[in-house]
């Protein structure tokens, strides 16, 4: 691989590593809160395991081999050093390389899903691996995979007949994208089977596994989903077989179960304690439908001083964008934080009128959700969110509800070695960095509540039935004709848009939050100015750094982007780059991307503050309602032309401003968590150092892994 290729895969030196700091809140618990805080903490990360073989087939040994070093040293990685003869960076490398790998639980990075690979040679790698025979053995085993491929699509997530990277489709490299297509069709459209908890396997013989987690390896037909668990194929796939195998992460589902049982018993309510019944179901037999049952108590678990959810949740990191990642956090409630929001959910109803479509593609009554700002006390999985809009399912979504939640110490975590801003102009950072992280808030209150909680999807919920007048069918506003497209029996959102719908939909709730912070009035909910329109006061200020900062994103992320498969490896990153567009595209020099030198080193954005709500706010409404209507209308052909035009990427952009993102861009965070341990019917915490040393001891520390 070419040298200046290589260099954007390699880790961070150093990573950005940040606590999440939650003393305080944890220890206004009660004894009963905080049993339950750490009981599920417990079950969040019995389920790391998972998450890293999701990623790769190599990142559980990796784990196991950063964890055998630090037993072997105790910690002291200065003795490692003398013990194995490696040098000051050396050393250094591999810690950092430690930190970013658990960071990410796994050698892709949770935000891009890229490689990343150490700095540490592979020779003095290999002689810290001397310091012990297992360690050794487990060298062997991932050395040709922890550095980088001879090539660039194994770099990257992505179909694996793509030559790319997915562990969702274990030990199949020839299963190709047609056969996960049509396969996953005949279980969702057929059998009604849900997928979020499975991996496929294509056997040698051409055959298809679909691998069920459970606890149990064999449950019995009245716990499955289904009664049956083999069928031959027809059609395509004429012929061959295709078996449902239960027991897949069998050893840590059953620990997550028991943690799941013990965190029950300090269960607040009644709604809390079936919760947790429908979880251990779900995770001992593998039924989603008990997983389906848990989300519905947990969004009528109204305000719950400790917050959680836990399960294989968001499906961003699938190619194919329905499998999901093993996911759990635990909070405890900012009471202060969530009254603002508490504010902004009574004031919806008067809010998603001013969106740009009528009633007939909204909900016929907005569900008012819980809306909390947590302090995080664990999250487990890959990467932590600043905020979370579930549960995913739409059936749930449309008529029962869901929750949102901002992560507040996420949100307020800093790096004290943080660099400026790129790409922001001088005479615009002092209010960019004053005013970004309130913006974020902002945005991202906006993005959960409005932006995924509005719409409804119009469907023919079974043969002859829809939620829609079909025989005078809705007028679209986009094509002022009436609607010839909705989602028949049997589809869902998911389904139809496939692959597209993750990063679609988060384009469509950025675009709700950037259109509605123009609005002064929902400004005042969140503390800024007095409901007035003024552009230039403290609102303002808000709504200015608010539109720097998506445009700025919109810039940054062409680092997520890939010149050789010209694909998106980030959906977020390809949404907001999407919407970067649109503010290029709005006229009369509303947004610009300035520069005098042609290798762009000063390349910045200009940005009209004075044409947010003239210029801004229009384009980002058009583009707003023709994502909604085609969302709305399962228009799977309108809104892949729209969104593959808004996220091209052209010459310009991959050749000039592209490699100066790279050089400019800076280490994504990863956060040291705090650990809890039981002891005499008391729960202890333990805060770490956020260094790469505290970071790996967090990890050791949590010997249940």
């Amino acid at each position: 691989m070419d040298e200046s290729v290589l260099k954007q895969y390699l880790a961070d030196d150093p990573p950005s590593v940040v606590p999440l700091n939650i003393r305080q809140h944890f220890e206004n618990l009660t004894r009963d809160q905080q049993l339950y805080a750490h009981h599920i903490s417990k079950a969040s990360f019995a389920g790391s395991r998972i998450t890293m073989r999701q990623v790769s087939p190599e990142s559980e040994h990796i784990y196991d081999f950063i964890m055998l070093l630090n037993y072997h040293c105790k910690g002291n990685w200065k003795s490692l050093q003398s013990e194995s003869g490696i040098s000051d960076p050396a050393l250094r490398h591999f810690l950092h390389y430690a930190a970013q790998f658990l960071g990410n639980l796994g050698n892709y990075k949770s935000f891009g899903d890229a490689k990343f690979i150490p700095r540490i040679g592979e020779e003095d790698l290999a002689a810290l691996s001397m310091v012990s025979p297992e360690a050794n053995r487990l060298f062997v085993k991932i050395k040709d995979s922890l550095y980088a491929s001879k090539t660039i699509p194994p770099m990257h997530f992505g179909y694996p007949d793509a030559g790319h990277v997915s562990a969702y489709y274990p030990d199949s490299p020839d299963i190709t994208k047609e056969e996960i297509t049509l396969i996953s069709e005949f279980l969702s459209e057929e059998k009604k089977l849900l997928p979020e908890n499975t991996r496929l396997r294509k056997t040698a013989e051409g055959d298809f596994e679909v691998l069920i987690a459970s606890a149990i390896e064999l449950p019995s037909a009245q716990d499955r989903d289904t009664s049956e668990t083999e069928w031959t194929l027809s059609g395509k796939l004429e012929g061959k077989k295709l078996s449902l195998v239960y027991g897949d992460h069998t050893t840590e589902m059953g620990k997550i179960a028991d943690e799941v049982e013990q965190a029950s018993k300090y269960a607040a309510n009644e709604t809390e304690k079936k919760m947790h019944e429908e979880y251990a179901k779900s995770f001992r037999t593998g039924s989603l439908l008990a997983f389906k049952e848990s989300q519905r108590h947990w969004i009528k678990n109204k305000k719950p001083t400790v917050e959680t959810d836990i399960g294989f949740i968001e499906t961003y990191r699938d190619p194919h964008g329905i499998r999901g990642e093993w996911e759990s956090f635990v909070a405890i409630v900012n009471q202060e934080r969530t009254r603002a929001f508490g504010k902004l959910v009574e004031a919806a109803p008067k809010y998603i009128p001013k969106l740009p479509w009528n009633k007939d593609f909204e909900k016929d009554q907005f569900l008012s959700p819980d809306f909390t700002s947590l302090e995080v006390l664990t999250f487990a999985g890959s990467g932590i969110p600043a905020g979370i809009n579930i549960p995913n399912y739409d059936d749930i979504r449309q008529t029962e509800g869901f929750k949102n939640v901002s992560l507040g110490n996420v949100l307020s975590a800093k790096d004290p070695n943080e660099k400026a801003p790129s790409f922001v102009r001088d005479e615009d950072i002092e209010v960019f960095k004053r005013c970004r992280d309130d913006a974020f808030e902002v945005q991202v209150g906006l993005h959960e509540l409005l932006g995924h909680g509005c719409g409804k999807l119009l469907q023919e919920l079974s043969p002859g039935q829809y939620n829609f007048d079909v025989k005078q069918p809705p007028i679209s506003p986009v094509t002022k004709s009436p609607i010839t497209t909705w989602y028949k029996p049997g589809q869902t959102w998911g389904s139809v848009f496939g692959s597209l719908a993750s990063t679609y939909e988060e384009c469509r709730a950025e675009s709700v939050a950037m259109a509605l912070a123009c609005d002064f009035e929902i400004m005042s909910i969140f503390g800024f100015g007095d409901g007035k329109e003024d552009i230039n006061g403290p609102a303002g200020d808000i709504l200015y750094a608010a539109y720097l900062q998506m445009a700025r994103a919109g810039v940054c992320a062409l680092e997520f982007w890939d010149p050789k498969s010209r694909k998106w490896g980030q959906i977020h990153m390809q949404a907001r780059f999407a919407i970067l567009q649109t503010f290029l595209g709005a006229g009369s020099q509303f947004c610009e991307l300035a520069h005098t030198k042609s290798d762009l080193s000063d390349l910045s954005i200009k940005l009209d503050r004075q044409k947010i709500l003239s210029h801004g706010r229009p384009a980002v409404e058009d583009l707003l309602q023709k994502l909604h209507i085609y969302k709305a209308t399962a228009d799977l052909e309108g809104g892949q032309k729209l969104y593959d035009k808004l996220t091209h990427v052209d010459e310009w952009f991959a050749d000039k401003v592209r490699p100066e993102v790279l050089r400019k861009k800076q280490p994504r965070k990863v956060y040291v968590q705090a650990n809890t341990t039981r002891e005499d019917g008391q729960v202890k915490l333990k805060e770490y150092d956020a260094t790469s040393e505290g970071m790996i001891q967090s990890y050791a520390e949590r010997n249940y892994i």
